[in-house]
Parts: structure tokens; C-alpha cells; sequence
């Protein structure tokens, strides 16, 4: 029964899909899209490729897929009855809804943001300067500043009344500031003299000892603070997109949710045309499909991008029809098969290295 269902919705949709009248081939519409679609050595493979093989063999029937460049053409073909169904990364929207028919939800997916894994130089003195001026520095600079008096007076105080002391000027002014300069260039391993007093030496010593603790300190932190900024850049979501320089693909869930929130986005054919001006600082952040953005960044974008917050806008995706075909329930039969025994687990497994949702 399952059988006639499905040769009936040939007839409907796809007349042209028969390339010999006793062996009918179901077309089946999608594009190419790592890691769900893509060509290797001549032939098509993928999630969405293996993924619709068991379905076809489950529903023993022949198919041929036919590629279209873009969401909008797979669409359009679709809903046009040029084929009989579209399989790619398809996410289930309302207004996709209102003329087209969805499966039963075959990935669970959603948007991600995607930025080049090195900054410019000038992004590194900004993060430079950034950090000198944060909450943490900026206590800490205070509080050197307020101790630089307390050697500075105490060496005046002991060197004031010795005859060949460190200090030229025994009076208070011009004293204090000789020996607030001989205390910073002490704290920076800089001073070219020494007090004379014992009382003052002692205090020299101590000082030093201080200063090697603070510049070993300082340096830590400094680090630190800039390994962290490398780390989690300034864009981390969604709410850091705005006055950026955001790139997506045209027609795609993305694209729309950038619109709705009133951001400026360059638009891009397909995935692949985006990915170089990201690399190449043309654009600050790709907004696109987080499996698609995963996979690149772990495989040709490796060490040149990566992805970066964590996953917004969830959306489902699914195997798409015409609208009202019946084409659509021994498909979902399926697909619920296929979870329900394991294969859709393997398959998820094999591509994106955990189980399937």
C-alpha cells in the first residue's frame, strides 16, 4: 500500500522523474551544504544524502536528487510541483507553512555566530589599552600610586638632614617630587642611585622587594586579561551584533531574524561566498545555521574561524512538500522508523560525532 501511495505522488508532483516507464525515479530537490549535502569524488553524499537513502530504501523506492543553488529555487521548485519533495537544511517556519508541507522534525538546529579566529593588530592595542583602563587595572594603579608617596617620603625624611644624601634639595617641594621620581624608577628596577642613611636604605630595600612582587603581579594579570579577551572576543551573541558588520545567506531563517531586529546585514548566495570575506576582515560576524557553522569550523575553517556564544532562535527542520500531497505520511512513517530503530542515531553520529536529539 505504502508502495502505490508513494508511485501515486509521483504521478502528482513529478511526472518528468520517470527516466523509463517501468522504473520511476522520485526527484528529490536540495543543494549543496556541508556537511548535510556535498559533492566527493564525483558523487553526492552527506547527512541529508545517507539520511534520505534509508528513507528511500525503507519505502523501496527509486530517486534522483536534483540540486538548486539557493533555499529560495529549492522552494520555488517545490511548490511548483517540479518535484515531488525538498531535502536540505530546511527550517519549519509559519510562513513556509502557508503554501508547502513539512515532515515530521528530522534535526533539531537553530542560529549560531561565527567570527575569524584572529583579530586584526589594531584590535590587540585596543584590547590593550581596553584592559589598562578596566575595573580590574585601574583600582590596582591607583593604590601603586598611593604607596609611590609613602618610600618617597620616608627616603626624604632620612636623606633631608644627611650631608651627601641621595637628594639635591633638602626642601620640602622640590624634595618630595626628587624623591617621588627616585621611588617610581626604584618600583621599575630604574634607579641609577641609592640613599645614603641607613634608615633609608632599609626603606630602598624593602621597596625593592615590594616592586618585584607588583611588576610580577601586574605582568600575571595583564596576560591574563588579554588571553580572555582573545578568548571571548566582543562579539559573544545576538545583542553584541549591532553597528557590526554581520554577513548571511539570502533567503535564510538568518537573514530574517537579522531584519526583525533591525540589523544591517550583507547578503550572500550561498554559505561558501561568505566564509572568505569573514577570513578576510571584510565582515565581523556570519550568522547562519549552527551545524553548518560547527563543521566548518572544525574542518576548512579550522584555525581561521570559529563560532562563538551559544545557539539562538532554535528552529526545526524538515523534509518539505507540495501543499496537500499525501506523499507526506509514508515518509513520516519513515523517518519515525528510522529513530525509533536506531538508524537515525548512527547516521547523526557519524556526522556530527554525538547521538542524535
Amino acid at each position: 500500500m505504502k508502495r502505490l501511495v508513494m508511485v501515486f505522488c509521483i504521478f502528482l508532483t513529478a511526472p518528468s522523474a520517470f527516466t523509463q516507464p517501468q522504473e520511476p525515479k522520485l526527484q528529490v530537490a536540495t543543494r549543496l551544504i556541508k556537511p548535510f549535502v556535498f559533492e566527493e569524488s564525483g558523487q553526492l553524499t552527506g547527512f541529508r544524502v545517507e539520511f534520505w537513502q534509508e528513507l528511500a530504501k525503507d519505502m523501496n523506492v527509486k530517486s534522483e536528487f536534483v540540486i538548486k543553488p539557493t533555499v529560495a529555487e529549492l522552494l520555488d521548485s517545490v511548490r511548483l510541483k517540479e518535484v515531488a519533495l525538498g531535502i536540505a537544511a530546511i527550517s519549519v517556519t509559519a510562513e513556509r507553512e502557508v503554501n508547502l508541507d513539512f515532515s515530521q522534525p528530522m534535526f533539531d538546529a537553530g542560529l549560531q555566530i561565527m567570527i575569524a579566529a584572529r583579530g586584526s593588530e589594531q584590535s590587540v592595542i585596543a584590547n590593550f589599552i581596553a584592559s589598562i583602563f578596566s575595573r580590574t587595572f585601574l583600582p590596582l594603579v591607583e593604590l601603586i600610586l598611593l604607596t609611590i608617596l609613602i618610600p618617597a617620603h620616608l627616603v626624604w625624611f632620612f636623606e633631608r638632614r644627611h650631608s651627601a644624601g641621595a637628594l639635591t634639595h633638602t626642601a620640602y617641594f622640590h624634595g618630595i617630587f626628587e624623591a617621588c621620581w627616585w621611588s617610581v624608577a626604584t618600583l621599575a628596577t630604574q634607579a641609577d642611585h641609592m640613599p645614603r642613611s641607613a634608615a633609608a636604605r632599609l626603606v630602598a630595600v624593602i621597596w625593592m622587594f615590594t616592586g618585584v612582587i607588583f611588576i610580577a603581579y601586574f605582568t600575571a594579570t595583564v596576560t591574563s586579561s588579554l588571553t580572555l579577551q582573545q578568548l571571548r572576543s566582543d562579539i559573544n551573541g545576538p545583542d553584541d551584533l549591532r553597528g557590526k558588520r554581520v554577513a548571511s545567506v539570502r533567503g535564510s531563517t538568518s537573514v530574517e531574524y537579522l531584519h526583525r531586529r533591525h540589523l544591517a546585514v550583507t547578503e550572500f548566495s550561498n554559505i561558501e561566498e561568505a566564509y572568505g570575506p569573514l577570513e578576510q576582515g571584510q565582515a565581523d560576524a556570519l550568522v547562519y545555521d549552527a551545524p553548518v557553522l560547527l563543521y566548518y569550523a572544525a574542518h576548512e575553517g579550522k584555525g581561521k574561524v570559529r563560532v562563538v556564544g551559544s545557539i539562538f532562535r532554535k528552529e526545526d527542520c524538515g523534509i518539505v512538500f507540495p501543499s496537500e500531497r499525501s506523499c507526506r505520511k509514508p515518509v513520516n512513517e519513515a523517518l519515525l522508523k528510522m529513530k525509533e530503530n536506531g538508524i537515525y542515531d548512527q547516521l547523526y553520529k557519524k556526522w556530527f560525532g554525538s547521538n542524535g536529539p
